[in-house]
């Protein structure tokens, strides 16, 4: 499991596991417990491309938002695996 610590958001770490090229287990702590715990259970089981597409820049509080930083965890996750 990958740890990445958000930024400009409620929520202060997500949580993701990554399994050829599928996002296969996403814990988002902190935030609007229902909406983050409902948004971590659309992202399981979907294509880490299509994840990106659909929530890249999102804002909540300024510029990023809990599914904006969903994608900057998938980002620094790829960037580890290199």
């Amino acid at each position: 499991m990958y740890s990445y610590k958000t930024k400009g958001t409620c929520s202060s770490k997500i949580d993701i596991e990554i399994v050829d090229g599928i996002l296969t287990r996403c814990i988002i702590h902190g935030g609007c417990r229902g909406n983050t715990v409902g948004l971590a259970r659309m992202v399981e089981g979907r294509k880490v491309e299509d994840i990106k597409n659909l929530l890249r820049g999102i804002p909540c509080r300024g510029n990023t938002s809990c599914p904006d930083q969903i994608v900057c965890a998938i980002e620094a996750y790829e960037a580890e695996e290199k």
